[in-house]
């Protein structure tokens, strides 16, 4: 079923507002009809609706949420290429609820004070349209780069701070979370890049309290480790059903 990104009508609470982009997408792309069903997402829930040919629309029966009951940060060592806005879309669906680009040691890309904002940008409206996609009533916040230090200073945030590293060894998510007193409300997973986590770096994230985690004896690529441990979080809170 489509799915549009709305706002209350200020003069209604029981309708909607589709701006002119969401608008066009229904009318001109979708091509939809009258009376049609359609899903609308509006301040964090989905609702049940049906297409007027206006952008007005009624706000029906909320729908069930979609979002995890576990709050997951992504901090993510600047890729090549567009290979993050393939990370951005994917850990999207995933349920992650906040993307953070970090420069790190062994990056081989660099965003420049130029660039950082308008590729920023860009990642949030694939971020967007994931969410769309997906179902999915939030959109993951894209934030401009951080430093490695700016990123240790951020780990007191959160109850719980995993980074998959290839020289790990033992302990696995399954084992990390079952070992837990307390099931963690917000995570924090760091992915290295390309040419991994270099050995001080992992040294400064333990002492902020990060654990280190294996993900097997196989390498995955940046791109797909983060999505690989998402993926395995998700499962273990219960959250893939």
């Amino acid at each position: 079923m489509p799915r549009f990104f709305a706002s209350r009508d200020p003069a209604d609470s029981a309708m909607a507002l589709l701006d002119p982009g969401e608008m066009h997408h229904a009318s001109a792309v979708l091509r939809m009809h009258p009376g049609e069903s359609l899903t609308l997402i509006v301040d964090g829930a989905l609702y049940a609706s049906v297409f007027t040919g206006e952008s007005r629309l009624p706000l029906g029966d909320p729908l069930p949420d979609t979002e995890p009951d576990i709050s997951v940060t992504l901090f993510q060592g600047i890729p090549k290429s567009d290979k993050l806005e393939w990370i951005c879309q994917k850990a999207t669906e995933c349920g992650a609820d906040a993307l953070v680009p970090v420069a790190m040691s062994r990056c081989v890309s660099r965003w420049d004070d130029r660039s950082a904002p308008k590729k920023t940008e860009r990642l949030s409206r694939i971020a967007q349209e994931a969410s769309k996609q997906s179902g999915r009533a939030v959109v993951p916040k894209v934030s401009l780069p951080i430093s490695l230090k700016e990123m240790t200073a951020l780990f007191p945030e959160f109850d719980l701070v995993l980074v998959p590293w290839e020289e790990a060894r033992g302990v696995g998510p399954m084992r990390c979370w079952q070992s837990l007193q307390e099931k963690p409300k917000r995570v924090a997973i760091v992915i290295g890049p390309e040419g991994g986590i270099d050995p001080a770096e992992m040294e400064a994230m333990q002492k902020a309290g990060a654990q280190a985690i294996t993900l097997g004896p196989r390498i995955f690529r940046t791109e797909t480790a983060g999505i690989a441990a998402l993926c395995a979080l998700m499962a273990l809170s219960g959250n893939m059903g």
